[in-house]
């Protein structure tokens, strides 16, 4: 666990620092394009570029790809260093390719995400934005792939902490955007195609950025790059075998983000601020702990998992998956739990700002507490993903995402039907909550199949345990957020005194409790802080 809880540690630290400044950034954007209109334009417009990548390569990425590179570092004569750049080249070149071509289908992609209540001149935009930043796919995939290969030497900070350049650029395009564009940045009807441009192409600078800080670490770590356009020796049958399955996972998966696109954009059409904007928003906050917690211990468990079913060692893999769930579960818990509370007052802080409305950021944090709902099972979700793939079976995460894509895509299109607009992006958030929730129970399952068992009864033991702490704390912050609402109603500044009062105090009080109760992460985290207090 120490070994995991370090690594995890180091990347945390970068990804608390993206995220902050991805918090900034999410703050500035809305205030410059509100989450109306023009802020729906540019959130399915810059959605684009990932859904393609995830489909034709970020899918394969985490079930293939690190697996495989793991498997040629030990077998191959050369430790794998040629199948890594073979790999590289044949990437870049594919990827080069799907940029060219999503550039000149912009108007076909925009239309496939877009409902039949936006104007001709929303859509217009929409469009004009899109072959601005879908460029980003190249810069996106290639710096996805110098991230994998460097996960594969343990070398985990650079990737969690170079999307802190991409933010830091966006933040000084955005800003500039909101000076020169002014009120109209925010209204789809007046927006020039000059400002279009800063935006689109801003946005595409960040992503170059981060790509770049990448394959600098990549160099640092001892990788030289050189083209190899040979197929044999690449791998490419088994991967192609295996990557068939990750192709066909997240085909289904966006199938479901396709259906809770139309259904978000159709009911932003109707009620100005309830689109795509506010559910995108929402769930990028319900990100936060998760991006911060999960993905650190996910990207450290992996390589270690796969090297352990490599060698049959199936004690190791069900060892190192129950400490990454109660390491995941010991801050998720209580922020999940939080998150429920205090949504509102957190995007009221962050988004009630420029050419935003109040009424908007509060509805942006209505979503954000039922996303809190969903902050564990996702989390668990992913987690048990990776068991899946250590082994390297993409087969039967795909039967699962099916089962998942199915619940979730029945209870949106019930909520777009039986909601009224303004509920019905806060009702796609629950049918998450509930496909997530399935899944989780579903994957588990099938996991413990495969590895005769996954501590059940102590991962069982621990939530339990870290739930009951986290009681407490959950009721302290809603005290406080009852009380602040009642004296000053829901301001910027009222929404502050909740977070840093109700929220700090709600967090300190969970960790006193689980301390005294003697959760072994708790402790360990305590240990590992005040020992560095003592230096």
């Amino acid at each position: 666990m120490s070994r995991v809880l370090r690594a995890s540690a180091i990347m945390a630290a970068g990804t608390m620092v993206s995220r902050v400044t991805g918090f900034v950034k999410a703050a500035v954007l809305v205030a410059a394009l509100g989450s109306a209109h023009m802020g729906d334009a540019y959130t399915v417009a810059n959605a684009i570029p990932f859904i393609l990548f995830d489909f034709l390569i970020g899918g394969i990425l985490s079930s293939v790809v690190v697996p495989s590179i793991v498997r040629r570092q030990k077998s191959d004569p050369d430790g794998g260093r040629s199948y890594e750049q073979r790999l590289l080249t044949i990437g870049t070149v594919a990827l080069i390719l799907l940029t060219a071509a999503a550039v000149l289908l912009a108007g076909p992609l925009i239309g496939l995400y877009t409902d039949d209540g936006w104007s001709d001149r929303q859509t217009e935009v929409a469009v004009m934005l899109a072959r601005y930043v879908l460029p980003q796919i190249a810069f996106v995939g290639v710096g996805a792939l110098a991230g994998a290969i460097l996960n594969t030497r343990d070398r985990f900070a650079a990737p969690m902490w170079a999307p802190v350049l991409n933010n830091v650029v966006m933040i000084g395009v955005l800003v500039l955007y909101l000076v020169t564009a002014g009120r109209s940045g925010a209204d789809v009807e007046a927006v020039s195609e000059a400002d279009l441009a800063l935006l689109g192409l801003g946005t595409t600078a960040g992503i170059v950025a981060q790509c770049l800080v990448l394959m600098v670490s990549l160099h640092r770590a001892g990788f030289r790059f050189r083209p190899r356009f040979g197929l044999r020796g690449a791998g490419l049958g088994e991967m192609g075998r295996t990557a068939g399955w990750g192709i066909v996972y997240v085909l289904i998966t966006q199938v479901g983000f396709w259906v809770t696109t139309m259904i978000a954009s159709g009911a932003g059409g109707e009620a100005e601020g309830a689109g795509n904007t506010a559910y995108a928003q929402a769930f990028q906050l319900f990100q936060l702990p998760y991006g911060i917690i999960a993905v650190s211990v996910i990207t450290a468990m992996l390589p270690r998992m796969s090297r352990s079913a490599a060698e049959g060692d199936l004690g190791t893999v069900r060892d190192e998956f129950a400490s990454g769930v109660r390491l995941v579960a010991v801050l998720l818990v209580p922020a999940g739990l939080l998150l429920m509370v205090l949504g509102p007052a957190v995007t009221v802080l962050i988004y009630s700002w420029g050419n935003n409305t109040l009424d908007n950021a509060v509805y942006i944090g209505n979503v954000l507490q039922v996303f809190g709902l969903a902050l564990v099972p996702f989390s668990l979700f992913q987690l048990l993903l990776r068991v899946f793939y250590a082994f390297g079976d993409t087969r039967t995460p795909v039967f699962i995402g099916a089962g998942n894509t199915a619940v979730s895509i029945g209870l949106s299109l019930l909520s777009a039907a039986v909601l009224p607009p303004r509920y019905v992006v806060m009702g796609l958030a629950c049918a998450l909550t509930a496909a997530y929730a399935t899944g989780t129970v579903v994957a588990w399952m099938l996991a413990s199949r495969r590895t005769r068992g996954l501590n059940g009864r102590v991962v069982a033991s621990g939530l339990s345990r870290m739930y009951t702490a986290a009681l407490p704390g959950t009721l302290a912050a809603l005290g406080v957020l009852w009380l602040t609402r009642e004296l000053a109603g829901l301001t910027p500044l009222s929404a502050a005194v909740m977070l840093a009062v109700g929220g700090g105090a709600g967090l300190a009080l969970y960790l006193v409790v689980a301390h005294r109760m003697r959760i072994p992460e708790v402790s360990s985290i305590v240990g590992m802080v005040t020992g560095r207090g003592r230096r």
